[in-house]
């Protein structure tokens, strides 16, 4: 772990969140609450949160069409987090912000000579890859060729490169971390994958007797506070380069039917990946089947370097990380920042149904 000396930032950073009111951005300002070395932060966000973190600051902006250059001088250090699951429907909509979007943050970084971006990237970015044996970072990166946001991820890591070309002074971090959980998250997570036909009672485990195993899906999970630890430690080091981010144990059909005390049933790829695309098909839920796809694909990560270099470790399994989100799901459980919150649903989620499940951005409703 390099020293404070080492970092060329100024005597406190000033630090911008794009994409700060997220599952991994409220997770990273929680992990930057008693920060000693940050002064400031400035989180932005297309809508406004109704709480308060310390010495944060909001501003509502939306990385499709403002300048961002202003908001970042001054900064010591960009994170860029903002990114569309929904909706499914729109993948014109959706590249707007994750790729044009993503693109005019890097190009304004670089305008406003920031010295340090922190991107977060994912498990997504990669090709497909081994279930047996786990990968490095320097893994190849296409992305799933069926999955939107697999290729996104990979189109903007892209991106990344050319930036890093035209700017070598930047110090650039991507972060690339498994699946992401958190009980707070949980409202938000079954809206952006599960829908609003789940009643949230069902995530109760004396209620799910079956677990699907489905040979080939095995996948990688970690706690979003300790990814929100993880991206601190990438702040305030002078390491460059990608991270595998994830907790063990990798997991699969078994591995969950033990955790919540359910048998598991024998499932092929086919069948599942085709019921997830009938059911999308016919607007009950807002995952298309590439989703499926994408968590066949993608490879088991090697987390050692952010171990090794970042000093990361993990708090928390990847099965406590999952039992956390159930929980969150079940309780309905939400944080008050536009994106995590469970009243944005609506009674009898009303909204969510108004917006064609994954045919459109849910409407706009109190701030929310």
């Amino acid at each position: 772990m390099c020293t404070r000396a080492s970092l060329g930032y100024s005597a406190q950073m000033r630090v911008v969140i794009v994409g700060a009111s997220g599952n991994i951005g409220t997770s990273l300002l929680e992990a930057l609450r008693d920060e000693p070395q940050v002064e400031s932060i400035l989180g932005l966000a297309r809508r406004r949160p109704q709480t308060g973190f310390p010495r944060t600051e909001w501003a509502e902006v939306d990385i499709e069409r403002d300048d961002l250059a202003p908001y970042f001088r001054a900064a010591d250090a960009v994170v860029h987090l903002a990114w569309k699951i929904q909706p499914s429907r729109d993948l014109a909509a959706l590249r707007r912000t994750n790729v044009d979007g993503s693109a005019r943050v890097f190009e304004a970084v670089g305008a406003a000579k920031v010295p340090h971006l922190v991107y977060g990237s994912s498990v997504g970015t990669y090709s497909q890859g081994p279930k047996h044996r786990a990968v490095d970072e320097d893994w190849p990166r296409e992305g799933i060729r069926t999955s939107f946001y697999g290729t996104h991820k990979a189109e903007v890591e892209r991106l990344l490169d050319s930036f890093e070309r035209e700017q070598p002074s930047a110090r650039v971090v991507r972060m690339r971390p498994g699946l992401v959980f958190k009980r707070e998250a949980g409202e938000g997570i079954r809206r952006l994958f599960l829908g609003p036909f789940l009643p949230s009672p069902l995530a109760r485990r004396e209620l799910i007797p079956f677990v699907p195993d489905v040979p080939g899906l095995r996948f990688q999970a970690v706690h979003s506070l300790d990814v929100g630890d993880a991206y601190r430690r990438a702040l305030l080091s002078d390491a460059r380069g990608a991270f595998n981010v994830a907790a063990e144990p990798v997991l699969d059909g078994p591995m969950l039917a033990q955790a919540l005390d359910a048998r598991t049933l024998r499932v092929p790829p086919g069948l599942l990946r085709g019921a997830a695309g009938l059911t999308w098909r016919l607007r009950l839920q807002p995952t298309p089947a590439g989703w499926i796809d994408l968590a066949l694909g993608v490879p088991i990560m090697d987390v050692s370097r952010a171990r090794t270099v970042l000093g990361w470790k993990p708090e928390r399994s990847s099965v406590d990380a999952f039992l956390d989100v159930m929980t969150g799901i079940r309780e309905r459980r939400g944080f008050p920042t536009p994106p995590l919150a469970a009243r944005t649903s609506g009674l009898a989620r009303i909204h969510e149904l108004a917006t064609g499940v994954g045919q459109r951005e849910r409407p706009t409703r109190g701030g929310s």
